[in-house]
């Protein structure tokens, strides 16, 4: 099974690929020696790009919001964004959140990260050290919060605690990404499109699970020209293609009934079995 998987949130799913002893492959989990998720990366840069539309749209009065523009109008303040996390996701995020003329700040643990997002933007967004002061400060203050976090493979840590929500702006918006690996929003529970959003103290959340199946033809073209080569490798080769490429390698979740991806593991407190050593 070569797909995505996100088996971190998801125990049932795991169990039940542990108890078929599927071979499974996730794709958010393949990843290269310099760390880049390739496989991610190109639904990461349309969920990025959506979570700015959707949540400019849930900002308006009729779909609960606080009835803000983003770019506001002369005279006017812009819409307040946050955005937690500068990876893909948010940067793309903040692409289209400076470009719609928000006021953008993102909020991330790496340094050079930062660095980078500020000297690519000339100042026209705001950075902060991600830390339990920051992010409060940032979202109290904020219209709409887009939940960028990722760590590969594990659980999202909840970033925004059921504590902080009551503070913040009545129909302010949350857009939680990160909902595929659990939300790093504490209050973030799974949507569908059909029914995508719900209000918890006057905030509107907005979760929808696999974000970017809104926008099936370019996610489908785009998902497509970075699994293509993976594909044919194992159409090909088989397990063998896992003995060759580490790359792929990476992506291996179980494998005979074991468990071969760390924060799997660690996300459900089960074993973990070196995927080298289970493929011999």
């Amino acid at each position: 099974l070569f797909t995505y998987l996100h088996l971190a949130a998801d125990r049932k799913l795991t169990h039940q690929l542990l108890d078929k002893h599927v071979t499974a492959i996730a794709y958010e989990t393949v990843q290269t020696a310099d760390g880049r998720l390739p496989l991610l990366q190109p639904m990461s840069e349309v969920a990025g790009r959506m979570a700015t539309q959707v949540g400019a749209f849930y900002l308006e009065k009729p779909q609960g919001g606080r009835g803000i523009l983003m770019g506001g109008v002369p005279g006017v303040a812009p819409a307040s964004v946050a955005i937690l996390g500068g990876g893909s996701v948010g940067g793309n995020a903040a692409k289209i959140a400076i470009g719609m003329g928000a006021s953008v700040t993102v909020l991330d643990i790496n340094h050079e990260r930062l660095v980078y997002l500020e000297d690519i933007y000339h100042g026209r967004l705001g950075t902060r050290t991600s830390n339990e002061y920051n992010i409060e400060e940032i979202v109290y203050n904020s219209d709409l919060v887009i939940g960028a976090v990722l760590i590969p493979g594990a659980r999202a840590p909840h970033l925004v605690t059921r504590a902080m929500l009551s503070k913040m702006r009545e129909g302010a918006v949350i857009v939680d990404v990160a909902v595929d690996q659990g939300g790093c929003i504490e209050t973030t529970r799974p949507t569908t499109h059909s029914n995508p959003t719900y209000v918890i103290d006057g905030v509107v959340h907005y979760a929808v699970a696999n974000m970017p199946g809104a926008v099936p033809r370019t996610s489908t073209f785009a998902l497509n020209n970075q699994t293509m080569p993976f594909v044919l490798q194992l159409a090909n080769e088989g397990l063998d293609a896992l003995r060759k490429n580490k790359v792929l390698l990476s992506g291996l979740n179980t494998y005979q009934g074991q468990i071969t991806h760390n924060g799997v593991a660690s996300a459900f407190g089960l074993p973990f079995a070196e995927p080298q050593t289970v493929l011999g």
